[in-house]
This record gives structure tokens, sequence and C-alpha cells, in this order.
């Protein structure tokens, strides 16, 4: 009989990407690469590709439901990310599971803008997103559209960014990391950390590809693993960080339109096979 080993277990609750750059696809690929057991809860299944997306279609609430009671009466996660919740009923239903199974570790990466700038979700969703999953929140890491959203701040500069910062934190979030691939487009990125008293600025240089096909994803995935596997949150945030910086400067060549970050590029790093 083999060896039986422990391991820190990740909970992903977001939608499928059949193009494998995104979503549950993304978050699988990195929970495996950083060394978790991953898990997942379908909101919905996406038709989509490199070119874009073709089609959505939600699974049904109850079936969301089940998913979550048979991870919480079974496989209790260390950590857990949530993505694409689909509606507001979708974000109230898992609020309420994340609670009855008093799950903590909680990353939420809200969905809510498209890369072409469309909204995602109504104004229902929004604010069950404000009032029932930020609370919940260890970390949460909306890009600057996603932020504008949430707090109704216009982040045209660094001020507005800080302050939108703070008004996530005062809303529930632990932690907020306010991503700024969508902030300028100088050398370098800069991601705006705010834990409620310090503000620190995670500076890396700016990668000029197509191929950035589920960086959020991927992101708040690599957060989730890193909290599970026990670290602190600003350290996973630093990690998660190198993580999917590396994933970007690593580009793989896959479909014709905006290809997905590269997952296996990071491990691949560390034992120096690029």
């Amino acid at each position: 009989m083999g060896q039986l080993i422990t391991v820190s277990k990740a909970l992903t609750i977001a939608g499928s990407d059949s193009g494998g750059g995104a979503g549950i696809q993304a978050d699988l690929k990195t929970f495996q690469e950083l060394g978790v057991y991953g898990m997942s809860v379908l909101t919905a299944v996406t038709a989509q590709n490199t070119t874009g997306v073709q089609g959505i279609f939600p699974v049904a609430i109850e079936g969301l439901e089940a998913q979550l009671k048979s991870i919480g009466t079974d496989l209790t996660p260390d950590a857990i990310k949530t993505g694409m919740l689909f509606s507001g009923e979708y974000i109230e239903r898992t609020a309420y599971m994340i609670r009855k199974f008093q799950w903590e570790n909680v990353v939420v990466d809200p969905v809510m803008i498209a890369k072409g700038g469309a909204t995602l979700l109504g104004e229902e969703a929004l604010h069950a997103m404000k009032t029932r999953m930020l609370p919940l929140a260890k970390i949460i890491t909306p890009n600057i559209p996603e932020a504008e959203a949430l707090t109704g701040i216009k982040i045209d500069c660094s001020e507005a960014r800080i302050e939108a910062a703070r008004v996530l934190f005062d809303a529930g979030a632990d932690h907020v990391v306010v991503k700024g691939g969508h902030f300028g487009d100088g050398e370098f990125v800069s991601d705006l950390v705010f834990n409620g008293i310090e503000m620190i600025e995670l500076v890396e240089k700016r990668i000029q590809t197509k191929n950035t096909h589920g960086t959020g994803c991927t992101f708040s995935a690599a957060l989730a693993a890193e909290l599970a596997s026990g670290k602190k949150a600003e350290n996973a945030i630093v990690n998660a960080k190198k993580y999917i910086q590396t994933a970007i400067e690593h580009g793989i060549d896959v479909g014709s339109g905006h290809g997905p970050v590269n997952h296996f590029a990071y491990r691949r790093v560390i034992h120096e096979q690029y």
C-alpha cells in the first residue's frame, strides 16, 4: 500500500471556460501547480475560445447548492475563491453556504466587467456582491472597472484608487488588492494593496502581449492556493503576484485570438527549465 500524505485543499466557485484559459480550468491548473488539492463548484458553463465567448449557460441554482453541500459535508476547503457568480441569486446562495459551513480564507474575484467593457452583473447582483460577499472576503481582487462599480468612485488618479481601496476595506474585506492592469499604459504595472493600516504598491514590468486571458482568475486562484497552504495574506499576495507575472512573461501560443497565460511557467522557472 502506498504512503498517504496530507494535502491542503482549495475550492473554486466559478464558471467553466471551454477554452481552458480562465474560470475553473485556470483555477484548477493553478491549484495543482502550487501544490494544493483542487475542488470546484460550477456556476455556469461557457462556450468560449481565444476569439471570444459564444454562449453562457448557467447551472440550475439547485445544482449550485448541491455542489456546495457536497463539498461542505465531506471536503472542507482550507481556502476558497469565487469567480463568476452569474447573478444576484447565485451570489446570495453562495454567501449563505459559505457562512453555513463557516469557510474561511475566502478570496473574492468580483468578476463583473468583461475585458471589452461590458457589464456582466446587474444592479441586484452588484448590491449582493457588496453586502453579502465583501464582508466574507479575506482578500478581494478587483480590477479598476470592478473597483469603480463596487465603490462608485471614478478611478482616474492615484488618490482615487487609494480612496476606492479604503471604501472596499470599510465594506468588510480584510485585504484589498486593486489591480493595476487597467491603470495607465506605462512601462510598469502597479497593484495597490491595503490591509487597513498600510497602503503598499507591488510593481512589475508591463509585458506587451495579447495573451492575457485568465489573468484575474489565475491571480486569485494563486492567492487561494497560498492561503490554503498556510501563508499569511501579505505573503500570499506577494507570491501570487510573482506567479501571475511569470505566467504572463512566459507566454504560450494557442488559438488565433487572445490566448491564455502560461499556468505551468512558474514551476518551470523555479526548476530552471526555461
